[in-house]
């Protein structure tokens, strides 16, 4: 900032001097304005996003130690603070039996962005975790020029899963409007009508919009096992819906966008005669009871990634790239 102030002060000088002695010599010659460079710079240089992570790492090794989550909002918000804090009720339910996501921080993969205003958004693909399970696509953002880079949200990629072509980090990536064109469907159709697939399968009006992926199989599955598992005693019913606000995409080096979202899914069970034992302790400790004989909720926090290709390209279908649900609420009486 004291760099800025001195450079204005040289150039009112300049000025003023150029002033008096207009009557006696020639103009002097004034500096020409700095090209703009031929191509947008990133945000964010590869440095820069290795010390992000770094500080990310340091928070959540922090608070992972104690299973407080007291200091995570430091560089943790939205998706994942939510998931965090419920794992370390998990962990602690559990006697460690159950401990909080492996989140490596070593990046195989930046999506950097290209943009002069905010909010920011960065994707990262992680190394594989050492227990090997698939690598974390990281979403990280910047709500405005003055605040950190925080994790906003992870998911799994799903296996066999590469994901689309995008602008090295010397170029950076535009972000994409929830509402652009130019897509197969927008960012904000995309995460409503996929929210519709997963509620209603194969008969959700916008199925062919989507192929069979990991995520939905496994949401599937789930629900169709708790409700056989409950059916002599309650109904289960289960509603998915888009969060507001809870959306970031990037563009793709085809003119597509990777999109990423996150959904609320919430399992409701109503029970029609004795009570429903919460067995897992985990389920237990968030609902604060052992039991239910009226009706329980569980609220998991769902965070998935897309690949959503451009308008007019041969690929007609949106890919799942990547996904993570955890159960983060549970009530009850």
């Amino acid at each position: 900032m004291r760099a800025g102030l001195r450079h204005v002060a040289r150039v009112t000088v300049t000025a003023a001097l150029a002033l008096s002695l207009g009557a006696c010599a020639a103009s002097l010659p004034q500096p020409e304005p700095a090209a703009a460079p031929a191509v947008a710079l990133p945000v964010l240089s590869v440095a820069q996003s290795e010390g992000v992570l770094s500080r990310i790492s340091e928070v959540l090794a922090a608070a992972d130690a104690t299973l407080d989550p007291a200091g995570l909002p430091e560089r943790l918000i939205g998706p994942a603070l939510a998931i965090r804090t419920a794992e370390y009720v998990r962990a602690t339910a559990t006697a460690g039996a159950k401990p909080p996501t492996v989140l490596p921080t070593q990046a195989q993969t930046l999506v950097v962005p290209d943009t002069t205003t905010w909010p920011r958004t960065e994707l990262v693909v992680t190394e594989q975790p050492d227990d090997l399970q698939a690598p974390r696509l990281l979403v990280l953002t910047q709500a405005t020029a003055r605040d950190p880079y925080r994790l906003w949200g992870w998911a799994r990629l799903g296996a066999g899963v590469k994901m689309p072509a995008t602008a090295d980090t010397a170029h950076g990536s535009a972000p994409v409007a929830m509402d652009a064109t130019g897509l197969l469907l927008s960012p904000a159709e995309t995460l409503a009508q996929y929210a519709d697939v997963l509620a209603n399968g194969d008969a959700s009006t916008f199925a062919s919009a989507f192929p069979a992926d990991f995520f939905r199989t496994y949401i599937e599955t789930r629900r169709a096992a708790y409700s056989e598992s409950l059916k002599a005693v309650a109904t289960v019913t289960e509603t998915y819906t888009p969060v507001d606000g809870g959306i970031v995409a990037l563009a793709t080096a085809d003119g597509g966008a990777i999109v990423v979202g996150a959904v609320t899914t919430q399992t409701t069970i109503a029970v029609a005669q004795g009570s429903v034992a919460l067995d897992d302790p985990f389920e237990a400790a968030l609902a604060g009871r052992a039991s239910v004989t009226k009706s329980s909720v569980r609220t998991w926090t769902d965070v998935v990634a897309f690949y959503v290709p451009p308008a007019g390209s041969t690929t007609t279908q949106i890919q799942v790239l990547a996904a993570e649900h955890s159960l983060t609420s549970v009530t009850g009486e």
